[in-house]
């Protein structure tokens, strides 16, 4: 029988022992009431780590990003985002459907929207165009191959966002290996947005769930709409306790993850029939084309999987391989010798 490596994702990740022990130990209550205290103790966690007055734990990224789109708009709003985030392309309309907002789109580079771009996006105040009320960000940005936002660009965002009178949200869902690969911290980037969706379940290894920070009001009417999309969980701890763990053990090793991709990248970057930009390779996410557009990347991805290796469709025409805690550095060099197997053309 094959061995499988899975590179698809880094949420394909899955409890270790001492996560599951962290599990089945956790406090308990009912956290519709507020009564339990391993959610208690993680939102209080990743409030103090994001610098925010109060935090509410969700199930998933996408859960949290549009329960922010949704506390900070209202019917007919429009909202700002990158052309290839997570918000745009990943969580099927869930602004118009939810929050019945509308998105406007903006192609960037490296995740990152020219400041003027955005600045000329935002409506002037004329009955007929709709309100611009939220510009939203993502870092690390997945689409543009887990690329970092530098916390200069952030800082100017901010200040016109601000200038404006327009909030700013994060999804953070990957900011830990932002943190992690440029050393700062948590809290320094969070300083810049009024709200941030943080998620355990990808690189951090938990199980299931993301937090979303902000001010006590802006959680007080997250924690409202949560309830109406029958987000409200009632023993929740055995999860948050998961993420517990995942805050102080997993967080140190993603450092691991960035230098096994480094690895999986340089290995393609010398494969002939490989097109790949190299200044994308920040963190723990590889997304790779072909020079030759015979190459059809579902084959390659059948291919692939034949021999063992897990990958996924990155951006069109493209591959992605994410790193993540399931894979070690023997995985890896398996890894590489499959690639270089089946892309010698």
């Amino acid at each position: 029988m094959i061995e499988i490596i899975d590179l698809r994702s880094d949420t394909v990740t899955k409890p270790s022992p001492l996560m599951r022990e962290a599990m089945m130990q956790a406090e308990v209550g009912d956290d519709v009431f507020g009564e339990d205290p391993s959610v208690n103790l993680l939102q209080q966690k990743m409030a103090e780590m994001t610098g925010k007055e109060a935090a509410l734990f969700v199930t998933s990224g996408t859960l949290g990003n549009q329960l922010c789109v949704k506390t900070h708009t209202e019917t007919g709003d429009e909202i700002i985002v990158e052309y290839s985030s997570h918000i745009f392309q990943y969580e099927t309309a869930g602004a118009s459907f939810i929050s019945r907002a509308q998105i406007y789109p903006i192609p960037g580079k490296y995740g990152a929207m020219e400041l003027q771009d955005i600045e000329d996006a935002i409506r002037p105040d004329i009955y007929y165009f709709p309100t611009t009320k939220l510009v939203c960000l993502e870092n690390t940005h997945n689409r543009a191959g887990g690329t970092i936002l530098d916390i200069k660009y952030i800082s100017d965002v901010n200040a016109l966002t601000k200038s404006k009178g327009i909030s700013l949200h994060l999804d953070a869902a990957r900011l830990w290996n932002a943190s992690v690969a440029t050393g700062i911290s948590i809290k320094d980037y969070s300083q810049y947005f009024d709200s941030l969706s943080i998620c355990l379940s990808k690189g951090m290894g938990a199980p299931v769930g993301s937090v979303i920070c902000g001010s006590h009001d802006f959680i007080k009417k997250a924690r409202k709409f949560r309830k109406i999309l029958g987000g409200g969980m009632r023993q929740a701890g055995v999860l948050a306790a998961a993420c517990l763990y995942a805050i102080d053990n997993n967080f140190k090793l993603i450092q691991y993850d960035h230098q096994r991709a480094k690895q999986i990248a340089d290995c393609l970057q010398k494969i002939p029939c490989v097109n790949i930009d190299m200044n994308s390779i920040q963190t723990n996410i590889v997304i790779f084309g072909f020079n030759d557009p015979k190459i059809v990347a579902s084959e390659i991805i059948a291919k692939l999987k034949q021999d063992g290796l897990l990958v996924s469709v990155g951006t069109k025409g493209k591959l992605r391989i994410v790193t993540h805690l399931g894979v070690n550095d023997d995985d890896i060099e398996k890894a590489k010798q499959i690639l270089k197997k089946n892309l010698n053309f």
